[in-house]
């Protein structure tokens, strides 16, 4: 008896490729502002934008991060993403206020 394959974001793929593009980005560029250019390459950044492949939530956080928005609106189909990119929320910091609380 096999798993269900689990739901996957139908417009990820292009929402990460919107991010890239819109933050005039190549994908070694992109690699290097999520610290993961040691460990992955520029093909890894191509299948995640043509939705062959799935981001690590950690990977997808480290978008969220650099684009500068809330996770929500790059993994919620319905989301849409701001016109204005960067945007104006600040993860890590918001984060780490949230834990002092």
């Amino acid at each position: 008896m096999g798993t269900k394959p689990r739901q996957r974001p139908e417009k990820l793929g292009q929402k990460l490729l919107q991010i890239r593009n819109a933050l005039g980005l190549s994908q070694s560029e992109m690699l290097r502002l999520l610290g993961v250019e040691a460990f992955s390459s520029a093909a890894r950044i191509s299948e995640y934008e043509s939705g062959n492949r799935e981001p690590s939530l950690f990977m997808l956080l480290g978008y969220a991060s650099v684009a500068r928005v809330h996770l929500e609106y790059i993994v919620d189909d319905d989301a849409l993403l701001p016109d204005q990119l960067p945007g104006t929320f600040n993860y890590r910091r918001s984060m780490r206020k949230a834990a002092k609380s």
